[in-house]
C-alpha cells in the first residue's frame, strides 16, 4: 500500500499480520448479526491466510449500530466501503438501498464476495473490489457520496495512503464515517486527531466506551493555508 514499487507479498503481510498463535487454527464460522430489520448472515473465515480480515470486528459491529440508531438514509446514494473484511458494513448499506462498492486487498475478496452472494438479493446494487490505498484509488470515481470504513486505522504506515485515498474517494458533498478502536499502540488518535483534520471537518459522532470505539463524521473543509495546521 505504500507506492507502486510495493512487493505484493510484503504489502498483504502487513496489512493481515499473521501472529503465530493468533491464528494458527483455519476454521469457518457463520454468524447472525440484526441491523435495521436485516438478519445478516456473516461467514468468518479464520486462518493464518486472512489474518486480521477474517472476523467481524467491534467498529464493524459499532457502526452498524450507528446507521440503524441515527437511521442514515442510503436510499440512491453512491458509497465504497475500504478495508472491508467481512463485508458486513457494506452489506448493509446495500440492504439499506445504496449502491455500494465494497473493497479491500485482493486476498479478502472471496470471503466478501460470498457474504454478498449470502445477503443480498439478486438486483441488490453491491459490487466487491479490489483496492490498494496509496496505488489504484484513482481507479475508482471521486464523488461517492459516502465513504464508510470500520477499523480501518491501526497501521502508522499506511495513514498517509488512507488519506489520499479518502480525499480521492470523497465527493466534495459527500460524508465519511470512520469508526475505529482506540488503540493508542496503534496510532488512532493521532490519525484523527492530527492527520484527518487537515483536509476534512472532522466530528465525533459517538463515542462506545464499552468496546473502546469512536465514530467519526467527516467531510471536506476549504485547503488550509500553508504552515497553518492549528490542529497539532
Amino acid at each position: 500500500m505504500a507506492s507502486s514499487h510495493t512487493d505484493p507479498e510484503t504489502e498483504l503481510e502487513s496489512v493481515f499480520p499473521r501472529e503465530v498463535g493468533l491464528f494458527t487454527d483455519s476454521y469457518s464460522e457463520r454468524s447472525r448479526f440484526c441491523f435495521c430489520g436485516h438478519e445478516l448472515s456473516i461467514t468468518q473465515n479464520f486462518g493464518s491466510r486472512l489474518g486480521v480480515a477474517a472476523r467481524v470486528w467491534d467498529a464493524a459491529l459499532s457502526l452498524c449500530n450507528y446507521f440503524e440508531s441515527q437511521n442514515v438514509d442510503f436510499r440512491g446514494k453512491k458509497v465504497i466501503e475500504l478495508g472491508a473484511g467481512t463485508g458486513i458494513v457494506g452489506i448493509l448499506a446495500a440492504l439499506q438501498g445504496g449502491d455500494v462498492t465494497i473493497t479491500d486487498l485482493p486476498l479478502a475478496l472471496e470471503q466478501i464476495q460470498d457474504n454478498v452472494h449470502a445477503n443480498v438479493p439478486p438486483g441488490g446494487r453491491a459490487q466487491v473490489c479490489a483496492l490498494s490505498w496509496g496505488i489504484d484509488q484513482h481507479v475508482f470515481p471521486g464523488n461517492y457520496d459516502l465513504v464508510l470504513g470500520a477499523d480501518i486505522v491501526y497501521l502508522e504506515p499506511t495513514f498517509p495512503m488512507l488519506l489520499g485515498t479518502l480525499r480521492h474517494l470523497c465527493g466534495p458533498h459527500g460524508t465519511i464515517y470512520l469508526a475505529s478502536k482506540m488503540r493508542a499502540e496503534h496510532g488512532a488518535e493521532t490519525f484523527f486527531q492530527c492527520l484527518l483534520p487537515q483536509h476534512f471537518h472532522l466530528e465525533l459522532a459517538q463515542r462506545d466506551e464499552d468496546v473502546n470505539v469512536n465514530i467519526y463524521r467527516a467531510r471536506h473543509r476549504e485547503v488550509t493555508p500553508a504552515g497553518q495546521h492549528p490542529f497539532c
